[in-house]
Order: structure tokens, then C-alpha cells, then sequence
């Protein structure tokens, strides 16, 4: 029997037409990704017998890294001063000290692409070197959207791949002291991206096939796209291969700054290990020159590319938090002469930066207002962080007429501090949990300010910032695990385990009273991959899953494995983190990050100590009750139960996360004005107007219907369907209380082939309705939709006058009904659906 030649067969009786792009086959996924040239084919492809499912191809974006630099040379000021400081802070240099490299073990890497000739990563390609094997999946013209040319050389054109392949395996006895964390490992080189664009998600999901049939025990991506869904099928493919006993590490993304509920995809798969970031201990700082005072800090990677001394002028007399977030009054002078004087607050750097550029700025210092220094990268002119008391002592020195003038020495004026922010989770690290409650993710690892190789035609050393660079590092010490503890099926399914379970919880700042990060951001908190090659008690599971509390599971059972030589008591301790509050408080727009915490905690039940004999087994029960909070800010609680020995040589924890909501209340579509001056969702002519009152479109040109809406939850399902103009429906877009759980993907698919076959669709040749609403016909349907950002929004468009099965829609007056299905909901029924109309269009096409 061959499927792929069965369902070629029967795509060739109904007429489809079609092309081939992508096969798979093999135990972890049979499947096929094909072109379409029409709707009506996809309708035809859906009734054929044996296809149990079809899914969009999708395109995930290029990663967007939060920093990038490259090295100059062995006197660059960014270059960190203790370049080992991620193994040191994760234990991997006492595992070197101990001959532990990775020897033995298969990694595959999918990526940009790998810079194999890179002397720190073995100088070749092929039987022998570090990069034994690999392959190019689409060549340096591939962008996402057009056809692939694969090849035997998966060379990278863009860095990305030869940074994360030089975190897991540069050779030590580079020119900056860097060495991989797994050096000794072989390397399997995937290559996904062109020089420019995104990649499909077939030919993802054709790499991660690829990589799990050439036995690699290790794979990871540092890439995906926004999603929130453990169900979208580049994830569903890579949680298949981390079940059938591979580690497979994705990263948690870099979308931390815009709130909860924002994993990526393919790193919500529900087996695999999602890696947030943690910021590295050591920061790089430089010294300027202040005329009548001592040297003063900013915080920047490089000297500030400006050499003239110039005089402070400040953008305002007071302290402010929006300075120059608008533009400036028309009386302000020319500021090229001077230094201009900014309060961080309110809106990004580069914003202030552009203001004052606007009025002739070609350098600006930003004084801090109490938050975390950072480095940033400035735009449109030179641009850097200083202390708040600096920023004090420079406006006050201004309105007592004496402004100083400053200075930015290009050499000698380089040093180093503790990064306030080292140890902590990075502020870039993307928050989840995913919408079917999913902890995400599930460790961190450094990510911020880490130096690694890149291409040597691009300058060899780079240091880059993002959950991309966490990743490989997860994967490089699942290397040492497999290496110590053995290459078998049974340590790969436990290595998530192994890896939570002795991981610390960081806290959410440095103060002694702070609470501890939530889980939604940190997972598990930082790895140790010494305490989990070392620890002689095992335990599992790594996390536990509340739910909702419409769904919740408060009764958990954990087991511990006492593998040493003697008996052992452990003491149980409910270790809480804060409670993240996702929405703002009184609306349904999500917080931006960091994400405000409380102390408002769940209740643990658990016996206080548990004593195990050597070699033995036992398990305690824990009960969890949620904390009492207000629902409606959908707050995620989080916290770690902490198992130490009696010793206090062995302490580790079992991470929990639940939400004290029920999910299914979430709202959906935003139905305010808040983000755009317009209640949304809203119908725009082609005009880019609103339309209110009956609109006439001809569909010639751009004249046809737009609705465009924002998502401030996720959803499963988006449908789009015509219905008459006298149809109504009841505003839905509002809480409620219905607690029916969701369907299987199975029933989506059945749903689907009804939708297109037209059984909701009077004007099609059948019928059907939203509950008691008829409905004429469909015409479009989003699947697992992300929510949007804080100005985000998407487009629906009508551009031709049809239904989504190709069938044309006669003339005459119409509404287009919009159904978001709540989360958790039923497809079939109408409460568990949010629904807008549009106002009454008038189809006036002169094909029709």
C-alpha cells in the first residue's frame, strides 16, 4: 500500500489540479504538502476518502533578534569580560572540568544555515568533521513565498545558524576565549532560510521529519512565529518526534515586551522544551567625559559615535516620563550643538530620538527613570542610557546656567559591571501560557549578550541577544545528559524532567523581598546542568498542569526516586511565584511587559517531610487550591514545590502553573475604540473609510469590503460568512459563563469539509445556519489564530465577488457575519461563539 500514490490517485479522478512540494513518510508523519490551484480543488481534496486533515501552509518569520553586534577585532569594548560566564552560571564549566563535552551524541541544528568552514567548528563539511551531514531545504533565493531550490550545501548566507552552532559547539582555542557546550558532539546542518524572507511550514516540518529519520537524538530550532496553539502543525510535528524519544528544543521567542499569551509555534508543541531567555551576569558599560565633574556611566555596547564635546541642553526643565514622546514645540532651537537631555519614560527610545533628531539632534543621552539599565540600539542619531542621579546633576547644572559640556572618548573609555540584570530573566523572553494551558516555557537558559561565531565573510564573532541563543544552549547540555546518563529512548523522554526539575527559580528583580518570577515567563527558572548530571535523586514529573478553573486539576501525585547509597528524608516546601495579572485591570487589553506581578498565591496541601530508603521509590500527593483573585484580569498563578534533602546537598522542585479564570470568559474580539479611535471590529470602504451605513462595491479596482479587527485572546477558529441584510444577531462579544469542552481537531476537520462543501450555504445549493441564523455561504476561515499585539490588527478583504468554494455571489444586498470561536468552545454551538455584522453591502459587480 502506498498512501501517497492512493491519494494522487484519487486527486487525478476528481480532476485536481496540483503539484507536489513536499513528501513525508516514516513513523513520525505521513503526509504530503501540495499546491492547489482553485478553491473548488480544495473543496474536492477534502471529500476524498483517507484524508484525515488539511492545514494552510504558513510562513514563520526570519527570527528578529532584540540585539545583534559584530566583533571588531580583540580590543572591542562589547566583548563581555569573562567570556565562560553562561557555563559558570549554569554549571556546564565543572562538567568540562570533568571531561564531559558531548562526545557520542547527534544534534541537529534547523536554521539560517552554518558557516561549517568557521575555524571554531571544524573547518569542512561532511564524514569527519563537526558538521558530518546536512542538507539545504531551499537555497539563498528562497524567501517563504516563492519555490525552493534545496541542495547538499546548507552554507549559511545570513549568521543566524553559525552564532547558534558556535553556543553548542565551538572548539575552545578561538581568539576570545569562547567554547561551545557540547564541542565534541557531531552536528546534523538543516537549512530552512534563504538569505532574506521567512520559511514555510513545510518545509519546517520536511526538516524536522529529515532530521528525526537520520536518527539525530538531539534537535533544535531557534525560530517560529507568534501562535499560542499546541495544535498548529509545525508544533504538533516536532512534539510527535520529542514523544517517540528525541530531545527537541525550540525557542519561546522574543515577544516578552508585548505580554502574555504569546508562545510561539513550534515551540507550543505540548512535548517539546520551549527555552526563555536569561540575561547574562556580566554588562558592558562606557565612561564620558563631563566638564567640572567626575566621569559619568552610560550604558552602551561601544563608545557613542560622536566625538565633539558639546553643551547639555535638557528637552524639558522638569523631570517628565514623556519627554519628547511628541514632537517638540516649533520655538525650539536648533539642537545641533548641543547634547540633548532626555527623561526615559511613556514611549521606546527610538521614538524620543526621532523627535529630537527632527529638531537637528546628533546626539542625546536618556536618563534613567528608576528601571533596569539597558543597552539600546539607537536610531536616527547616537544615543545612550545614564543614571537617573547623573540625569539630575545635568539638569540642575543647566537651570543654574552652567551647563557642562560632554565628551565621548573612542577608546580607553571602555569597563565592565554586574548587569543589574544578570541572573534574570531577560526582558525580551516571550510570556505564555498557551491558550489550551499549556506551561510555556519549560526552562531558561542565557540568551541575552552572548558571543559566538558567524560567517567569517561577515566578521567570524558576533554577539546576539534572544531566546534564539538560549536554545542551542539547552540543547548543548541535553548533549552532556544523553552523554552521561545513556543514549536511550527512556533519557530523552525524561530529559525535560531531568532539566526542570533541578533548574533554579529566578526572581522577578533583585531586591531581597521580591517575588519570584512567574512561570509563564521563566518555566522551571535557569538550568544546572551539573545538578542534573549529579543529583542522585530523580524526580518526576517536572511540571504540573492545573487548567482553568473550569477545568481545573488540583490533585497531583509526585514520585521520587532515591538513587543513592542511603536512606534519605526530604523536606516539602511550597515555593510560590508571583501572580501575573494578563489583562489590565477594568479592560480586555492585555498587559505589556513585565508583565505586573501580586502576591497573591495558591494554597498547597502536601506532608511536610517524606522519608525514601536507598535504591527505593515513593510518592506524595499534593493538592492545590487557586488563590482568590479577580478573575476578570485572567490572572496565570504559578509556583514550585520544593523537594530538599536532609542534607540540603539536593534541592529541587516540580514546577506548577494554573489560571484562575475560566478561559472560556476571555474575550475575544476587541470591541473598543481604545487602539484605534474606532470601535472595532469595523467595516472600511476602499477608501480606508468606515463604513456605518449601507456601502456599494463594484469589485473593480480595490473597491470591495474590508473588516478589519484585533484579537485581544486567541481563537481557534475565525469564519467569515455572507448572510441577507435583514439578518441580526446579539451582541456576543462579552463574558459569559458556558463550560463545554472543546473539540478534537478531527471534528474541525468534518466541520471544514462541511463549511466548503457548502452545507452552510443556501446560495451554494444547501443550507444551514449560526445556530437559528441563516447563513448564505462562507467565505473565508482562519485557523489558530494568535492574538495581536497592542497595535496589531489584521485585514479580512472580499477582493473577488466569492464564496470560499469558488462558487460567484449574485448581486444584491448582504451583511458578512464575523464568528470567533471562544476558547475552549464548540464549533457547533452559537454561545460559544463571539459574532459582529457588518453594515448592510451592496454587491454590484458587473461580472456577477
Amino acid at each position: 500500500m502506498n498512501p501517497h500514490a492512493d491519494l494522487y490517485a484519487a486527486m487525478h479522478k476528481r480532476d485536481i489540479s496540483w503539484s507536489i512540494a513536499y513528501e513525508y513518510e516514516g513513523d513520525l508523519y505521513t503526509g504530503a504538502s501540495v499546491r492547489l490551484s482553485s478553491e473548488d480543488d480544495l473543496v474536492k481534496l477534502a471529500n476524498i476518502n483517507g484524508v484525515i486533515s488539511i492545514h494552510p501552509v504558513m510562513i514563520h518569520e526570519r527570527p528578529n533578534l532584540p540585539y545583534m553586534h559584530t566583533v571588531s577585532g580583540a580590543d572591542d569594548p562589547r566583548i563581555p569580560t569573562d567570556t565562560q560566564s553562561t557555563h559558570k552560571m549554569c554549571g556546564v564549566d565543572k562538567l568540562h572540568g570533568e571531561g564531559t563535552f558531548g562526545a557520542g551524541v547527534k544534534i541537529a541544528i534547523i536554521d539560517s544555515g552554518f558557516d561549517y568552514m568557521h575555524p571554531q567548528l571544524g573547518g569542512g563539511f561532511g564524514s569527519g568533521y563537526k558538521f558530518a551531514s546536512g542538507w539545504d531545504f531551499v537555497g539563498d533565493d528562497y524567501t517563504g513565498g516563492n519555490t525552493a531550490v534545496p541542495d547538499d550545501d546548507p552554507m549559511d548566507c545570513g549568521g543566524h545558524g553559525t552564532h547558534v552552532a558556535g553556543i553548542i559547539g565551538a572548539d575552545p582555542g578561538g581568539p576570545y576565549n569562547i567554547s561551545g557546550v557540547a564541542y565534541q558532539a557531531e552536528l546534523a546542518g538543516y537549512r530552512v532560510f534563504g538569505c532574506e524572507g521567512g520559511v514555510a511550514n513545510d518545509v519546517l516540518i520536511a526538516a524536522i521529519t529529515r532530521a528525526y529519520n537520520e536518527n539525530a537524538q538531539i534537535i533544535t530550532m531557534s525560530l517560529g512565529g507568534s501562535s499560542g496553539w499546541t495544535s498548529s502543525y509545525s508544533a504538533v510535528i516536532a512534539s510527535r518526534a520529542a514523544k517517540n524519544g528525541r530531545i527537541v528544543t525550540i525557542a519561546a521567542g522574543n515577544g516578552g515586551d508585548v505580554g502574555m499569551w504569546y508562545t510561539s509555534s513550534p515551540a507550543s508543541g505540548t512535548d517539546v522544551i520551549a527555552v526563555g531567555s536569561v540575561d547574562n551576569t556580566g554588562i558592558p558599560i562606557q565612561y564620558a567625559k563631563v566638564s567640572g565633574h567626575t566621569d559619568i556611566v552610560y550604558y552602551s555596547l561601544a563608545p557613542l559615535n560622536f566625538t565633539i564635546p558639546l553643551p547639555v541642553w535638557p528637552v524639558s526643565n522638569t523631570i517628565v516620563d514623556n519627554d519628547a514622546c511628541d514632537p517638540l514645540p516649533a520655538d525650539t532651537p536648533d539642537l545641533s550643538g548641543f547634547v540633548v537631555l532626555i527623561r526615559r519614560g511613556t514611549c521606546a527610545f527610538v521614538d524620543k530620538l526621532a523627535n529630537v533628531a527632527a529638531k537637528g539632534a546628533r546626539v542625546a543621552l536618556i536618563y534613567n527613570n528608576g528601571g533596569t539599565p539597558v543597552s539600546f540600539k539607537a536610531e536616527h542619531i547616537p544615543g545612550a542610557l545614564i543614571g537617573a542621579e547623573d540625569g539630575a546633576y545635568l539638569l540642575d547644572q543647566f537651570l543654574a546656567g552652567t551647563p557642562p559640556t560632554i565628551s565621548f572618548p573612542q577608546s580607553g573609555g571602555s569597563g565592565s559591571i554586574d548587569n543589574p540584570a544578570g541572573g534574570l530573566m531577560s526582558s525580551f523572553s516571550t510570556y505564555g501560557p498557551t491558550f489550551d494551558a499549556y506551561m510555556k516555557p519549560q526552562v531558561s537558559a542565557p540568551g541575552g549578550g552572548i558571543l559566538s561565531t558567524i560567517p567569517t565573510n561577515k566578521g567570524s564573532y558576533a554577539i546576539y541577544s534572544g531566546t534564539s541563543m538560549a536554545t542551542p544552549y539547552v540543547a548543548g547540555v541535553s548533549a552532556l545528559l544523553i552523554q552521561t546518563k545513556g543514549a536511550s529512548k527512556e533519557t530523552a523522554l525524561a530529559a525535560r524532567d531531568f532539566l526542570q526539575t533541578t533548574a533554579h527559580a529566578l526572581p522577578s528583580n533583585k531586591n531581597e523581598t521580591a517575588l519570584l518570577q512567574t512561570a509563564s515567563m521563566q518555566g522551571a527558572g535557569l538550568i544546572d546542568a551539573y545538578n542534573m548530571v549529579h543529583y542522585k535523586t530523580v524526580v518526576s514529573p517536572g511540571q504540573l498542569l492545573l487548567n482553568d478553573t473550569a477545568n481545573f486539576e488540583g490533585h497531583h501525585t509526585i514520585q521520587i526516586f532515591n538513587n543513592g547509597t542511603k536512606e534519605m528524608t526530604y523536606k516539602l516546601t511550597h515555593k510560590p511565584a508571583g501572580t501575573a495579572q494578563s489583562l489590565v485591570t477594568g479592560s480586555i487589553q492585555q498587559n505589556v511587559g513585565p508583565v505586573p506581578l501580586t502576591a497573591d498565591a495558591a494554597t498547597v496541601l502536601m506532608v511536610p517531610t517524606i522519608t525514601i530508603g536507598p535504591g527505593q521509590k515513593r510518592t506524595f500527593d499534593v493538592l492545590i487550591t487557586p488563590p482568590n483573585v479577580d478573575a476578570r484580569t485572567i490572572p496565570v498563578y504559578s509556583g514550585y514545590i520544593e523537594i530538599a534533602s536532609q542534607d540540603g546537598k539536593e534541592i529541587l522542585a516540580v514546577t506548577y502553573l494554573g489560571i484562575a479564570s475560566k478561559l472560556k470568559d476571555a474575550t475575544i474580539l476587541d470591541n473598543t475604540d481604545e487602539v484605534f479611535g474606532e470601535k472595532l471590529p469595523a467595516s472600511i470602504n476602499a477608501a480606508g473609510s468606515v463604513t456605518r451605513n449601507e456601502e456599494t462595491y463594484d469589485f473593480v479596482g480595490e473597491n470591495y469590503p474590508f473588516i478589519v479587527f484585533r484579537l485581544v485572546m486567541g481563537t481557534r477558529k475565525l469564519v467569515f460568512d455572507l448572510v441577507s441584510e435583514n439578518t441580526t444577531v446579539p451582541n456576543t462579544i462579552s463574558r459569559r459563563d458556558i463550560e463545554t469542552p472543546a473539540r478534537r481537531d478531527l471534528d474541525f476537520f468534518n466541520w471544514l469539509v462541511g463549511w466548503l462543501n457548502g452545507s452552510t450555504c443556501h446560495l451554494c445549493g444547501g443550507g444551514g445556519s449560526y445556530d437559528q441564523v441563516p447563513t448564505l455561504g462562507g467565505l473565508e476561515i482562519w485557523e489558530r489564530n494568535a492574538r495581536h499585539t497592542k497595535a496589531g490588527y489584521s485585514i479580512f478583504a472580499l477582493s473577488n465577488n466569492k464564496f470560499a468554494n469558488g462558487t460567484r455571489i449574485p448581486n444584491g444586498r448582504y451583511k458578512i457575519l464575523l464568528r470567533a470561536l471562544k476558547i475552549t468552545g464548540s464549533l457547533e454551538l452559537e454561545e460559544d461563539h463571539e459574532a459582529w455584522l457588518s453594515p448592510v453591502m451592496v454587491f454590484n459587480a458587473t461580472s456577477a
